[in-house]
């Protein structure tokens, strides 16, 4: 499970290896909390546990980096 070093901060953003035939996207776990959000464009594509207070946050987190991560997702997926 690649992690996506762009991003600091407490949340770990990663990318599963099994998931590059989906379109991309870049899973987000703090704690027990989990979440996906697809990347073109953005939007949740399921939450576990995030506050959506917490998931506004981590949207605008993912907009702030968007080329580092998708850069990340293609460099991983080809």
């Amino acid at each position: 499970m690649p992690t996506v070093h762009v991003v600091q901060g407490p949340h770990r953003f990663f990318f599963y290896s099994f998931d590059c035939n989906e379109p991309p996207h870049v899973h987000v776990q703090r704690e027990r909390r989990l979440c996906k959000f697809w990347l073109e464009p953005v939007s949740l594509a399921r939450n576990a546990g995030f506050t959506a207070k917490e998931l506004n946050a981590l949207r605008r987190t993912i907009l702030d980096n968007l080329a580092g991560i998708q850069e990340a997702w293609h460099e991983h997926c080809g």
